[in-house]
C-alpha cells in the first residue's frame, strides 16, 4: 500500500511539472520575445523632422512612426560625436568609462575596452539573432560582434531596407542595427570655392530606388543658433534633401516588417547619434548638439501618438532594450537605466536631470566637457577652458562657418564668435528664460548656490561613472593624488 501511495505521489509531481512546462511553452508561443530594430541616423537634429514641428521638411515615414508610438521631447546623446556616441548607445556606459573617448577610424583609433560586453553580444547570448547594416564606426570587432553583417550603400536607405529583408524573415527573435550615413556631411568636405554648400551625400544622378525630394533656400528654416546667410540656407537645402532621402528607406524597412508579419511584435527605436553637422551643434554640448529625436514604437503597442517629457539619454537605450527582451538587468552594471516602465506616461516624475560627457571628436580635438542638464538649469564644465575651442575639419571648411570667418563677423547666430571660440570654465544657463544658452549665469553672485549645487552633482556623477577627468576638479594636486590613489 505504501509503495502505491509513493508511486502515486511521484506521478502527481511529474504531471504537475509537465503541466507547468506545457503552460510555459504555450505562454512562450503566445508571448514570444519581441524583435528589435534600432535605427540610428548620422547628425540629425530635431530641427529637421516633421514630428518635431518642422512644417517644411518631408519625413512622412518617421512622422507615421511617431504617430504609432512615443516621441520623447527631452532625449539627449551623451557626446555629440559619432563614434563616441555609438559606443554609449550599444553599451549603456559613458565613453570615459569604456575607453571610447573619440573617433575609431583612420588615424584616431579610439576603441572600447575588451572587457566591455555590448548590447548585441548580450542579446546573442539570450537567443537573439543579431545583424547590422550601414555605418559601424566602432571597435574592437569582438566587443561589438554581430551574427550577420549586411552590406549596402549607407547613403541609400532604400537599398539598405531591401538588403535587410531576408534577415527580418528569421524565425528567431532578431536585433537589427540599422545605421544610415545620412544626413552627415559628404565628400568633398572642402569645396573648390569656399561659398559652395556641402552636398550632404546628395548626388546629381541620385540613388537607385530613391525619389529625389528637393528644397529651395527660401523655404528652409534656419535654426536660431545658425547665421541666416545665403551660405547657411544653401547648406540647409542639401541637409533637408539628405534627411528626406533617408526617410524613404526607413519607410520601406517598416513596410517590410509589416509584409512579413513582424511589425506588431517589433520594438522600433529611431534616434540620431548627435546633432546637425554645423558649428554650434555637432561636437558641442549646447542643446542643438545633444538634444535629439527619439521615437519609440512598442511591440503590440496600445498607446499611440504620445509625447514623453522624461529626460533620457543614450546610456538608457541598452538597458531599455534588454528590459523589453525580458532579461534580468540586476546583475548588469549600466550607467543608464531602462525607461520601459515610464514610456506610456506623458509627464514623468523622477526623470528630471541627465548628464553629458564629451572628450574628443577627432584626435586633435581635445576639449573635455561635462554637463548636468535639468529641466530649468544646465551647467557646462569646460575642463580645457584655457585653450581655444577646436573645430572638426568638415565644420571648419563648411561654407556656413567660412562666411562668418572670412567676413570677420561678430555674431554666429545669436552667439558672439569670440564666446564660441573662447569659453569660460563654467557655463550656467536658465533654459526656461534663455533656451539659446547665451547669458552665462555662472559668475553672477545671485546664482552661486545653484552653481555649487550643480558642481557637486557633477562630481558625484563622475565618481559613479569612473570618470578619469575627475582629477581635474579644482586643479588641486593634493586632490588628484588622493583621487588616483597615489
Amino acid at each position: 500500500m505504501m509503495k502505491i501511495r509513493y508511486y502515486s505521489l511521484i506521478l502527481i509531481v511529474l504531471n504537475a511539472i509537465l503541466s507547468c512546462s506545457q503552460k510555459d511553452k504555450n505562454a512562450s508561443i503566445e508571448n514570444p520575445p519581441p524583435n528589435i530594430v534600432l535605427i540610428v541616423s548620422d547628425d540629425h537634429g530635431i530641427d529637421a523632422l516633421g514630428a518635431y514641428g518642422n512644417p517644411i521638411i518631408k519625413t512622412p515615414h518617421l512622422d507615421a512612426l511617431a504617430n504609432n508610438g512615443v516621441r520623447f521631447v527631452n532625449a539627449f546623446c551623451t557626446s555629440a560625436s559619432c563614434s563616441a556616441s555609438r559606443s554609449v548607445i550599444l553599451t549603456g556606459k559613458y565613453g570615459h568609462a569604456t575607453g571610447h573617448y573619440g573617433h575609431t577610424h583612420d588615424y584616431h583609433h579610439f576603441s572600447t575596452y575588451d572587457s566591455i560586453k555590448s548590447l548585441p553580444v548580450i542579446l546573442k547570448e539570450a537567443g537573439y539573432k543579431t545583424g547590422r547594416i550601414g555605418k559601424y564606426h566602432l571597435a574592437p570587432e569582438q566587443v561589438y560582434a554581430f551574427d550577420e553583417v549586411i552590406t549596402a550603400d549607407p547613403r541609400n536607405t532604400v537599398e539598405m531596407a531591401k538588403n535587410s529583408s531576408n534577415f527580418i524573415k528569421t524565425e528567431a527573435p532578431f536585433f537589427l542595427y540599422f545605421c544610415t550615413d545620412d544626413p552627415h556631411r559628404g565628400y568633398p568636405y572642402k569645396q573648390e570655392n569656399w561659398h559652395q554648400p556641402n552636398p550632404f551625400g546628395n548626388k546629381t544622378e541620385g540613388y537607385e530606388g530613391v525619389l529625389p525630394i528637393t528644397y529651395t533656400p527660401e523655404e528652409v528654416l534656419v535654426p536660431d543658433f545658425l547665421p541666416d546667410s545665403e551660405e547657411t540656407r544653401a547648406e540647409l537645402v542639401q541637409y533637408y534633401q539628405s534627411v528626406s532621402r533617408m526617410d524613404q528607406g526607413i519607410g520601406l524597412l517598416i513596410n517590410n516588417l509589416k509584409k512579413n508579419n513582424k511589425y506588431d511584435n517589433t520594438l522600433i527605436i529611431y534616434i540620431s547619434d548627435n546633432g546637425i553637422a554645423f558649428s554650434g551643434a555637432k561636437t558641442t554640448v549646447y542643446e542643438p548638439g545633444i538634444k535629439l529625436p527619439c521615437i519609440v514604437k512598442q511591440p503590440k503597442a496600445r498607446q499611440k501618438n504620445m509625447t514623453n517629457d522624461a529626460l533620457i539619454n543614450w546610456a538608457d537605450l541598452t538597458p531599455t532594450i534588454l528590459d523589453y527582451a525580458g532579461l534580468n538587468l540586476s546583475p548588469l552594471k549600466f550607467h543608464g537605466k531602462s525607461f520601459k516602465s515610464i514610456l506610456n506616461q506623458e509627464h514623468v516624475k523622477g526623470w528630471d536631470e541627465t548628464y553629458a560627457a564629451h572628450n574628443f571628436h577627432e584626435l586633435t580635438m581635445y576639449y573635455p566637457m561635462r554637463v548636468i542638464r535639468q529641466r530649468k538649469y544646465k551647467l557646462i564644465w569646460n575642463i580645457a577652458w584655457e585653450q581655444s575651442y577646436p573645430f572638426a575639419s568638415d565644420l571648419w571648411d563648411s561654407s556656413t562657418w567660412q562666411e562668418v570667418h572670412i567676413n570677420q563677423k561678430e555674431l554666429y547666430g545669436k552667439r558672439k564668435v569670440s564666446d564660441y571660440l573662447h569659453r569660460p570654465q563654467y557655463e550656467l544657463y536658465n533654459l526656461e528664460s534663455d533656451p539659446d544658452e547665451i547669458e552665462n549665469l555662472a559668475y553672477i553672485k545671485e546664482y552661486q548656490s545653484i552653481l555649487l549645487e550643480l558642481k557637486d552633482k557633477l562630481r558625484t556623477f563622475q565618481l559613479k561613472t569612473s570618470d578619469p577627468w575627475i582629477i581635474m576638479d579644482g586643479h588641486n594636486a593634493q586632490f588628484q593624488s588622493s583621487a588616483t590613489g597615489l
